[in-house]
């Protein structure tokens, strides 16, 4: 299997499939990004609009897990948006987390960004939650698994409150966490890489080592703020911010 062919099978897939490390085991990080690139030049040929960003594996323990020390990027596209209030469409084995989002106001370029330069780019923060779907049985990948299935990503939906990132105290701002009337987990945007702001310039740094960088305009989804939950068909999952209003998702 080429980068071409594995980008190809992994969009074709609508049920769970072996990891692709299983039958490429040497297969790395760079070649997983190439993949994921891959697959969103064929995203865009189909009609897709680039609009952004998103950074998986951002809290420690995440990270302690897989065994590295930095998050991974991934693409959003306009068909991963799901409007609020629209039912969560059929997928393999769907989870939700909450999230802080970031709409930039300029471009933001690596390297050399730090969490100071990167919050002067945003423009808005939302609250957010992003819904997860891996491709691989049981969520059972490796970290090239992951890259080349862009990190998971099925959908997000963003809240009803765009907020000033200046008017925040970002590393305070809290979610709590509901799943069918029951809070289940709540953190602050601290449990993001100490602070959203160096999720960012992560982003903005390690796209920059790729020759590329965040556009104004573009979404950056900062990475999950708790742990994901299953979202099973006729549950209701909310996520309650501290300023920036909550985001209800039903399946």
């Amino acid at each position: 299997m080429n980068v071409r062919e594995a980008a190809a099978a992994l969009l074709a897939t609508d049920s769970e499939r072996a990891p692709l490390s299983d039958d490429w085991p040497d297969l790395d990080v760079d070649t997983a990004y190439a993949i994921q690139d891959e697959a969103l030049r064929q995203r865009r040929a189909r009609g897709e609009t680039l609009i952004g960003v998103k950074l998986g594996l951002t809290s420690r323990a995440k990270q302690q897990r897989m065994g590295i020390d930095s998050p991974l990027l991934a693409w959003l596209t306009d068909a991963m948006v799901l409007p609020a209030g629209v039912p969560v469409p059929s997928l393999i084995h769907p989870r939700a987390e909450p999230e802080l989002v970031f709409v930039l106001g300029r471009r933001l370029a690596g390297p050399g960004v730090t969490a100071a330069t990167a919050l002067a780019a945003v423009d808005r923060v939302y609250g957010g939650m992003e819904i997860i779907d891996s491709r691989f049985t049981d969520y059972r990948f490796t970290l090239p698994d992951a890259v080349a299935d862009n990190g998971s990503s099925a959908h997000f939906t963003l809240g009803p409150v765009g907020l000033p990132a200046s008017s925040l105290d970002l590393s305070l701002e809290a979610a709590l966490l509901e799943v069918d009337g029951q809070i289940v987990d709540t953190a602050t945007g601290a449990a993001v890489q100490g602070h959203p702001a160096e999720a960012l310039a992560l982003a903005a740094n390690a796209l920059g080592a790729r020759g590329l960088a965040l556009e104004p305009g573009w979404l950056v989804l900062t990475g999950g703020m708790t742990d994901a939950v299953p979202l099973r068909p006729g549950s209701r999952v909310a996520a309650h911010f501290s300023h920036l209003g909550s985001v209800t998702l039903s399946a």
